[in-house]
């Protein structure tokens, strides 16, 4: 994974570094330079013998000197001898010219090797030219120490979430096995306590099925390959639905849950991911919501989109904690043995699917209160 991201990524800076064009910059820069310079040498070689000219006409010179024999030889051999000198300071120019991108291949071929060498210290390109060149390396080194570094920091939550989850799949299995033990042992058990027992066996069993799932959710789930399915549904209904199928949770700790929204409104949206956004937001609220409370759910409709929060009473949660609440394997309840402490993956899932339909999700804690801002634009 992290070998793919660091490919996506000078695949994006690749891009980019089309679109500066540099080479194309460079090379319209060095034959701007060989046409400046050629015309350069050219006008100050004809100013040179014009005023060598001149000032050989003013003197008297005498057939036996020998600069007046030697300069006798040029006037009869300059129409020779001026183009050579003409061809010759051309290929002088268009050599020292051409050869500096060959001296910025060298410069390139360094910048590449220390961002494969783990270098700690930025990339210096010596020549000016290539200062663009130079920041988009350093920018490219740069993210691929960061995305290094994030994905030893998952890696390593990974771990310990198997850890955890082998201790939460071992808790409750052994408290079955011994309940369970007891039915069979046991045959002159009250009815009532034969009763509490499968009570407590049957709790336990579906806090296994739950760990199970949340366990296969980390290898299977993956949002990247999955494509949206966009279909058109009525928002108020599917959030009518899922307060009722939550009946028995609000039961549980004497919750109400009051909808606010009108009394229909038509989204386009991939309808299952969406119910798994909503399911899992509820399902936060109630597990961190006070007994004897209420949770409020408004939906309100506008020009960009649609807004729904999601409202309950609960503990502040501290800003610290709020920084990190959408990553992947962070629990904001830490212990193990409660049914808050999940696998840490509810609220991550949540944010990369509502990210998939262009939406964004904020979420604040004050006053005892937890809010979750989901918005979504018109598809």
């Amino acid at each position: 994974m992290n070998q793919q991201k660091n490919q996506n990524l000078l695949k994006q800076y690749g891009e980019w570094g089309i679109k500066l064009n540099k080479s194309k910059q460079l090379l319209r820069k060095a034959m701007i330079r060989i046409i400046i310079y050629a015309f350069i040498y050219t006008f100050g070689l004809l100013g040179v013998i014009v005023i060598g000219w001149q000032l050989a006409s003013r003197i008297t010179w005498y057939n036996s000197n020998p600069i007046y024999e030697f300069l006798i030889l040029i006037q009869n051999g300059l129409i020779i001898l001026l183009p050579v000198l003409l061809i010759c300071g051309y290929l002088v120019i268009v050599f020292f010219e051409l050869r500096k991108p060959y001296t910025y291949l060298d410069e390139l071929a360094y910048g590449i090797q220390e961002i494969n060498n783990r270098s700690t210290y930025a990339i210096r390109l010596e020549d000016d030219e290539l200062k663009e060149l130079n920041d988009l390396l350093n920018q490219i080194k740069s993210e691929i120490e960061f995305n290094e570094q994030a994905a030893k920091v998952a890696e390593q939550k990974k771990n310990d979430l198997i850890v955890y989850l082998a201790h939460d799949l071992k808790t409750p299995l052994t408290s079955m096995i011994g309940y369970l033990m007891i039915l069979k042992d046991e045959k002159e058990l009250p009815q009532k306590s034969h009763d509490h027992y499968v009570e407590i066996a049957l709790d336990k069993a579906q806090r296994l099925e739950d760990l199970i799932n949340e366990f296969f959710e980390i290898t299977r789930f993956n949002l990247t390959q999955q494509a949206l399915e966009i279909s058109q549904i009525d928002l108020v209904r599917m959030l009518e639905q899922l307060i009722y199928e939550f009946k028995p949770m609000f039961q549980e700790k004497n919750l109400n849950c009051e909808l606010q929204a009108p009394k229909s409104l038509a989204i386009k949206c991939d309808v299952q991911k969406m119910q798994r956004v909503f399911d899992n937001l509820l399902k936060n609220a109630v597990n961190y919501c006070f007994e004897n409370s209420t949770i409020h759910i408004q939906l309100t409709e506008e020009k960009q989109g649609y807004h729904i929060v999601f409202e309950n009473s609960g503990y502040t949660i501290p800003q610290a904690k709020l920084d990190h609440i959408f990553e992947q394997f962070f629990r904001l309840d830490q212990s193990r043995g409660t049914k808050t402490g999940g696998a840490g993956l509810g609220l991550s899932i949540s944010k990369a699917i509502i990210e998939q339909h262009q939406g964004t999700i904020q979420v604040q804690s004050y006053d005892e209160k937890i809010i979750f801002d989901v918005f979504l634009p018109q598809l």
